[in-house]
């Protein structure tokens, strides 16, 4: 099955800002294209907004004034919907309510040919329940295109229940001819992105729920240690806080209420006193022009250990102990094999987060995930009150040493990258079990969606089979709601190496 032929007029109904960019996709990649909108006058004012998005591509040498005239002359805006009888595709981008999208697509059911492709660009419903309204539901598929649509390159193709599988393959094809790079999946809620992209924002939320940290301590901790592009708070502010939360309430229910994917009471407030994020004015920080920024809670400078003892390999951060001795920092091995851990002058160690907390330990310090530890600016730590000044004096110093801010942190299991992505890992493998989608199209979608700076499974095989299993379990018995209890997907995939590893 081939993508549509370029000849063949497209139509986009809902001309907002999503619309317009979809039909601007579709204009650029060569398509006849028209738009529809039910209220007067916006269909006009989106093909002359298009028009001038078009003008400034000219400008940027991203389009040729011959491919822009040539473009507008193909651009139509369309009177009444049977003005679309003729389109070989019919997206639809108007508002995200069931009803509505049902009552378009049986109204489009009667005027448009049997062969034409219905598209829905919804990210909140279910596109099996869009297509139960019609006639033919197998010609229904979901094209989630993210927002700027010109500009981000991912396409979500979303097949309902109903969905025929010839109708699932033309709409990736024509998506991967215009220039995207889609995804397959089926029908669930989130579909890939707003699905495992959960556990970013969640998990952030539950450390400064818990007091352990500052909104701009935890968003440094994730870019300048987890190699996230934003932080989650940031990231909310920037989307809006009644937009992200209304995706997180609506995978929970959709969810049947699954504690996986409870929503943050910290954002319900947030919500509830209109500070919305930067279209507000204020959010999780407050964007007033006069405002003083947030800054990240930065550990004063701290003596450098002179040496320490390292026993184990240190697992995901074996890179630290080349780090170390380049810091001139004297690196010891203990012959006895008393787990993975640096033991420091003060006979206290310096443990990567675990799932486990330091106030169950007689003196330990933990250390968060990072994506590299040699490029990382920051790390986070977190001691108890029961922790040794000198032990958590030392620990501070050394990475320190080695050129990284530090952030000290509450005593919460997990800390916060660490947590955070071996959730992330959690949802990838169940979704995959649960036939959602593939390992390479979800990797593909988190890293292209939400600008991930690894996929889940490559972090999973950069971090072990079992790490993110290990984590989980220690944190689920901290925590038995249920919450941080590995799937059972994950449980196998890691057991299964367990098990191969120990008869190879």
């Amino acid at each position: 099955m081939t993508a549509l032929d370029l000849s063949s007029p497209v139509a986009v109904v809902g001309t907002g800002t999503m619309g317009q960019g979809i039909a601007q996709v579709a204009l650029v990649a060569g398509h006849p294209v028209r738009l529809y909108d039910a209220a007067p006058g916006r269909a006009d004012a989106a093909a002359e907004a298009i028009g001038a998005r078009l003008d400034r591509l000219v400008e940027k040498d991203r389009l040729t004034s011959a491919e822009r005239d040539a473009a507008r002359t193909r651009l139509q805006s369309a009177g009444n919907l049977t003005d679309l009888a003729d389109c070989v595709l019919v997206v639809e981008a108007v508002l995200e309510e069931l009803d509505v999208k049902q009552r378009l697509f049986r109204d489009l059911e009667d005027i448009v040919e049997d062969d034409c492709l219905l598209a829905t660009n919804t990210s909140s419903l279910s596109v099996t329940a869009i297509g139960g309204a019609l006639r033919n539901p197998g010609r229904l598929v979901g094209l989630h295109f993210f927002n700027p649509a010109p500009l981000l390159p991912l396409v979500e193709v979303v097949s309902g229940f109903a969905t025929d599988v010839t109708s699932a393959t033309r709409a990736y094809e024509t998506a991967r001819a215009w220039g995207k790079t889609p995804v397959a999946c089926a029908d669930t809620p989130g579909f890939i992105v707003n699905r495992i992209a959960r556990p970013f924002y969640a998990e952030a939320f539950a450390v400064y729920e818990a007091q352990a940290a500052d909104p701009a301590t935890i968003d440094a901790i994730l870019r300048e240690s987890g190699g996230f592009r934003m932080g989650a708070f940031e990231l909310t502010d920037l989307i809006g806080q009644d937009v992200n939360e209304s995706v997180t309430h609506s995978v929970w229910q959709s969810f049947f209420q699954d504690v996986r994917f409870t929503p943050s009471l910290a954002q319900r407030r947030l919500v509830e006193s209109g500070r919305l994020g930067r279209k507000a004015g204020h959010g999780w920080y407050d964007y007033a022009a006069d405002a003083e920024r947030s800054e990240p809670h930065t550990a004063e400078k701290a003596q450098a250990p002179a040496y320490v003892v390292v026993e184990g390999d240190l697992g995901p951060a074996s890179e630290l102990l080349a780090l170390i001795r380049e810091a001139g920092i004297q690196v010891r091995e203990d012959e006895e094999d008393h787990g993975t851990r640096l033991v420091l002058p003060s006979g206290g160690q310096l443990v990567l987060a675990d799932g486990q907390t330091s106030v169950e330990f007689r003196d330990v310090v933990y250390f968060d995930l990072a994506l590299d530890y040699r490029k990382a600016t920051r790390i986070a730590l977190s001691a108890s009150q029961d922790t040794a000044p000198q032990t958590l004096s030392e620990a501070v110093g050394l990475f320190q040493a080695l050129g990284k801010d530090v952030s000290v942190i509450g005593d919460v299991p997990g800390m916060v990258v660490a947590r955070t992505v071996a959730r992330i890992v959690d949802l990838a493998h169940d979704a995959v079990a649960k036939g959602v989608a593939t390992e390479e199209d979800i990797d593909t979608a988190m890293r292209l969606g939400v600008n991930y700076p690894l996929g889940p499974f490559e972090w999973s095989r950069r971090l072990g089979r079992s790490w993110a299993c290990s984590l989980l379990d220690d944190l689920h018995q901290r925590d038995p709601s249920g919450r941080y209890a590995p799937s059972l997907a994950l449980y196998r995939h890691a057991y299964a190496s367990e098990k191969r590893e120990g008869t190879s």
